[in-house]
């Protein structure tokens, strides 16, 4: 088999046999296909797109080029949660420990921002002394005693996917739904986890911009799991105003707190608590009701005991930036309209996201937003607080932040977080 012979199939609008997935994919990974041919068979797969079928066999050659985790030692179900991205999205450390504390183990396998949105291990390194990188005896050892684990996928887990994403980067195809799908789905498959909910979120904040996008590739990722045996729902969830009132690293750890003390904002609550409720009835606990345990502290122990095994102190003070800048509000008036990716944006150009993998972020580096949709606000109020360790990049998150928020002289009712659920079959 010779790569050109791959590339033509897909090219001329073809379906690629088994035989031509397997090989490709362990031949890119070992280094028999370059780059620049591997490319050119991205290309013509976001041209021309795969069927069920095909994109089955691609996440399962990935997951083939790599480990396997089993979970089955523990003796009790697991169920893990992935968002594909989004501006103040926290939800995952409220999350994990909230359905650890009903016996459900949560193998929560994390990443890092990249450009506007956020990631999970950057907001949990700005805990002092916590660590992301954890061995697979570690992560088996943490899921038995404390029942939730955040922490970095190992190299071994789909090494196929981190190559292709790596490329799909590089050349225009990042948008390829079959492509999006596969290197979701072959990590978490391989994580060996038992149930998954996906958090696929939907508007400008949003990597699928359009629901008709967000549900075709809800509906791809809920088969591949389907079919691989994982019990598998979703969620599309609303990101054209960003979730909670802060955006940045330590921000949102501190955000997460309050939710876990009782508190916090009432979109972050609402979505923790419904997620759960998914995770822990597709773990074969569809009676449980988990929203008592972020009032009764139960929640908030995991937590403590989550962090500490990963050598944070879930005492320590979160860092505070040295620098911050009020924007006052111009005028009267409910806020319509709060925008989501210019409030990621002028996160990331305050430090708290990253243009390329290997850049540093500040823990301390984000927005705070003092009014959303559906707020009444008057002119001199503060609108947003925005933090940085380096004041100099005020002026390029302020330009971001322009026309960011859109008033109404008449009271505004938000639109909703949850937008639909999408299951095996339906």
């Amino acid at each position: 088999m010779d790569a050109i012979e791959v590339i033509s199939t897909k090219r001329d609008g073809g379906r690629l046999s088994d035989d031509q997935i397997d090989w490709v994919i362990r031949a890119y990974t070992d280094g028999v296909v370059a780059d620049e041919q591997m490319s050119a068979l991205a290309m013509a797969i976001l041209l021309n797109g795969m069927d069920r079928d095909e994109i089955s066999r691609w996440t399962a050659a990935m997951i083939a080029s790599g480990q396997r985790m089993d979970f089955s030692s523990l003796g009790k179900p697991t169920a893990d949660k992935h968002s594909t991205g989004g501006v103040g999205d926290k939800i995952t450390l409220p999350l994990a420990p909230l359905v650890a504390a009903f016996d459900v183990a949560v193998p929560q396998l994390s990443g890092r921002g990249l450009g506007h949105t956020g990631g999970t291990l950057d907001k949990m390194e700005s805990i002092p002394g916590w660590r992301a990188s954890l061995g697979n005896e570690e992560l088996l050892a943490q899921l038995a005693d404390v029942g939730a684990v955040v922490c970095a996928a190992g190299s071994g887990l789909a090494p196929a996917d981190k190559k292709l994403y790596a490329l799909r980067d590089a050349t225009g195809t990042v948008e390829a739904i079959p492509l999006i799908a596969s290197s979701i789905m072959s990590k978490k498959i391989a994580e060996g986890t038992g149930a998954l909910v996906l958090d696929v979120k939907v508007g400008s904040g949003a990597f699928m911009k359009t629901r008709d996008r967000a549900e075709e590739l809800a509906r791809t990722m809920v088969a591949l799991g389907t079919d691989a045996g994982v019990n598998t729902v979703a969620l599309l969830t609303n990101m054209d105003t960003p979730l909670g009132r802060t955006a940045g690293n330590a921000l949102e750890v501190r955000e997460s707190l309050e939710v876990l003390a009782g508190g916090g904002p009432r979109d972050v609550v609402e979505l923790t608590v419904r997620l759960a409720r998914e995770m822990l009835a597709a773990a074969g606990k569809p009676d449980v009701d988990p929203a008592p345990a972020l009032q009764d502290g139960s929640a908030m122990d995991v937590w403590r005991r989550m962090v500490a095994a990963q050598g944070g102190d879930p005492d320590a003070p979160l860092p505070v930036a040295e620098h911050t800048h009020v924007v006052a509000a111009e005028s009267d008036g409910y806020v319509a309209r709060l925008d989501a990716m210019a409030v990621g944006v002028a996160a990331w150009r305050l430090g708290a996201g990253r243009a390329r993998k290997e850049d540093d972020v500040q823990a301390v580096a984000g927005v705070e937003m003092h009014a959303k949709p559906g707020d009444h606000i008057t002119r001199g109020a503060p609108l947003f607080t925005l933090h940085t360790a380096t004041p100099e990049r005020f002026e390029r998150a302020l330009e971001a932040l322009d026309g960011a928020v859109t008033c109404s002289g008449s009271p505004v009712t938000p639109d909703p977080v949850i937008m639909g659920r999408i299951e095996a079959g339906a």
